[in-house]
């Protein structure tokens, strides 16, 4: 373990060593590990964290939903994310080069880029609303404090409208009543001003453009930030990952100061331990970590494949992962120590307030806000934050679907260009998400998350399990794992990746089917081919898996089934570290035209070559190889 130690240091400390310098100049590195990870923190830390998972929380029984939930992290969330990370960063390739480990299940990598575009559609959408909001946020009086405006109605009443501190004069049922219809304010400019909401999904009215200037200029920032891939994006998530801690902790210390604040969060967490029976809070615990972390988007290979071979990916997946999920409980003391103090000043019940999803981000909390002296600033600063989040797993949807088509292509020139590749998918994903500015966009933006972006994306990490593990095979894993990091996965490890996180992710797809509802959007009730259009954007990841199989079945050599099914599922001659230094012991290259080009590019001093060479593995290949290296210098 001491001398890959050694090594890790001695690639980790000079970034440009010449060693390194074949895989540096063609595909590029993280400048350091802190980019790597606070890159990954981006990514897993997103919406949800703030959004969804404090609901969730709220509705499976407070502090109860923290057993299951850190159990699913522990024996699902954890192992898969170690899975994903040591993978991309064994073979340092994309979603889809990372296949060459089972040619035949190349058709999951182009499941992963299918459910990253449709994310990395509706994601900008939501970025681009909060991005509306942060600029309206600039004034004075927030626009959606008073019930004055030319788009309210009759039904509107404000927190602040009237004089409400001489509530306790008023009769309670008559406050009760009014609040059984009442609409806020900000209720109505969400629906009547910023979305101006049509009644149907197939209504799609005009495109809002003030929405439309945002989306382009948060697909110009996406862009701007990723213009030299992983080298510029690396050092933009100094400020991206952690600033949005900087407003969580501003907003907490703001939140907790307030008057029925504590009422909030004795709602979030008092636990209801009758709750813990109930099968639905454990998919849920099981749904959330597994959406949250990200697993099985491609964005985890694609981050993990810019790594140095020898990284402790191993100590990065247990930060990465248990930093993700104490944003989302640190989240909800944020979020209801001030719904808490809203449904204190109104006095309702906090489950009258609370709310999940855009409606908590656009209604609920900017209503809140309003309440607050200086509301503009609280305003400004939530909104950042959201931007910032959203970001951070907006760049990684990006350059998943970037460092795909580049891998895949993979001559001198695209490489070159890749720039090019990264305006061009940018630009598409500005004009495929202009539908969702239209009047109707909010409807085809939930359709998208709820059916694009659920039910795929277990069964493509259910099938990614069972191809490495007993396709691939367990052992070989285990191998490829011990020569990159020097030790073996631990056992715990071991038997969750056989067993236990397959049979979860079972588990979350029997669940999902059984607890399948219709979608709806408050009052409506989305049209039967509006649901057929979500199950079709479902099917239309999944399907990539048995078509490329049939392919390459088809394409394999071999006389009978069986031997083409060998075939295609045997691990391709390609496959291994992509540094011809780090293939040593069974990937020991023999020698052929292909190896002699390899020692074209290799490293200037010829015993710094050796001497690392040698520590690598004490094999008899590698040695040789060395040698020779040297005497041809």
């Amino acid at each position: 373990i001491d001398t890959s130690h050694g090594i890790s240091l001695q690639n980790g400390a000079v970034p440009g060593e010449q060693g390194k310098q074949e895989k540096s100049v063609k595909r590029g590195n993280w400048g350091n590990q802190i980019e790597f990870v606070l890159t990954s923190v981006g990514y897993a830390v997103g919406l949800g964290n703030v959004w969804r998972f404090p609901y969730l929380c709220y509705r499976n029984g407070g502090g109860a939903f923290m057993f299951p939930y850190f159990i699913m992290l522990v024996f699902c969330g954890i192992p898969l994310f170690f899975m994903e990370l040591s993978f991309g960063q064994f073979a340092s390739q994309g979603c889809l080069g990372v296949w060459r480990v089972s040619p035949m299940f190349k058709g999951v990598g182009y499941g992963m880029m299918v459910v990253s575009t449709y994310i990395g559609i509706y994601y900008n959408v939501v970025i681009c609303i909060a991005f509306y909001y942060f600029f309206v946020s600039m004034t004075r009086v927030l626009p959606w404090t008073y019930c004055s405006n030319p788009w309210n109605t009759p039904d509107c009443v404000g927190v602040l409208d009237g004089n409400l501190s001489s509530r306790a004069a008023l009769n309670i049922t008559q406050l009760l009543n009014t609040t059984q219809k009442r609409t806020s304010p900000s209720e109505e400019y969400w629906r009547r001003y910023v979305l101006n909401l049509s009644d149907d999904i197939g209504n799609l009215g005009e495109v809002r453009l003030p929405l439309l200037g945002c989306l382009g200029v948060s697909w110009v920032v996406v862009f701007l930030c990723l213009i030299k891939g992983v080298k510029s994006s690396g050092k933009v998530v100094y400020f991206t990952a952690t600033f949005p801690y900087v407003v969580l902790t501003i907003l907490f210390v703001r939140g907790i100061t307030l008057e029925g604040a504590v009422t909030g969060i004795m709602y979030y967490l008092t636990p209801q331990w009758d709750k813990i029976l109930n099968a639905k809070v454990w998919g849920d615990a099981a749904s959330q970590i597994f959406y949250s972390l990200g697993c099985a988007w491609g964005g985890l290979i694609t981050m993990a494949s810019y790594n140095k071979f020898n990284n402790n990916c191993y100590r990065d997946s247990i930060i990465i992962s248990i930093t993700n999920c104490a944003t989302s409980v640190y989240a909800g003391f944020v979020i209801f120590s001030i719904l808490g103090f809203m449904a204190n000043h109104l006095g309702v019940d906090v489950s009258k307030v609370a709310d999940h999803g855009p409606g908590l981000a656009f209604v609920a909390y900017p209503e809140a806000l309003t309440l607050l002296p200086i509301s503009p600033l609280w305003s400004i600063l939530f909104f950042f934050m959201l931007i910032l989040l959203g970001l951070g797993t907006q760049f990684c949807l990006l350059e998943t679907l970037v460092t795909a088509i580049v891998d895949e292509v993979g001559n001198e020139w695209i490489i070159r260009k890749k720039t090019f590749v990264t305006l061009g998918v940018a630009v598409a994903g500005f004009l495929l998400g202009v539908p969702l500015t239209t009047q109707a966009g909010i409807y085809w933006l939930l359709l998208m998350d709820n059916y694009a972006a659920s039910f795929s994306l277990v069964v493509i990490s259910c099938i990614m399990c069972v191809a490495i593990m007993y396709i691939y095979g367990h052992r070989n894993y285990f191998k490829d794992i011990e020569m990159m990091l020097g030790f073996p996965p631990p056992l715990f490890f071991q038997i969750c990746w056989r067993f236990i996180s397959p049979a979860i992710i079972f588990f979350i797809l029997v669940f999902t089917v059984i607890q399948y509802r219709p979608i709806s959007y408050n009052e409506y009730v989305y049209p039967t081919w509006a649901i057929s259009i979500g199950f079709l954007m479902a099917l239309s990841s999944v399907i990539c898996i048995p078509i490329y199989a049939i392919y390459k079945v088809c394409r394999s050599e071999g006389d009978t089934l069986l031997e083409r099914l060998k075939n295609a599922t045997k691990a391709s001659k390609d496959w291994g570290p992509a540094l011809p230094e780090h293939r040593s012991g069974r990937y020991a290259p023999a020698f052929s035209p292909s190896t002699e080009s390899h020692l074209e590019v290799q490293p200037l001093q010829p015993e710094k070559g050796q001497s690392e060479a040698a520590a690598a593995s004490p094999v008899q290949g590698s040695n040789g190889s060395a040698h020779s290296q040297d005497s041809r210098l």
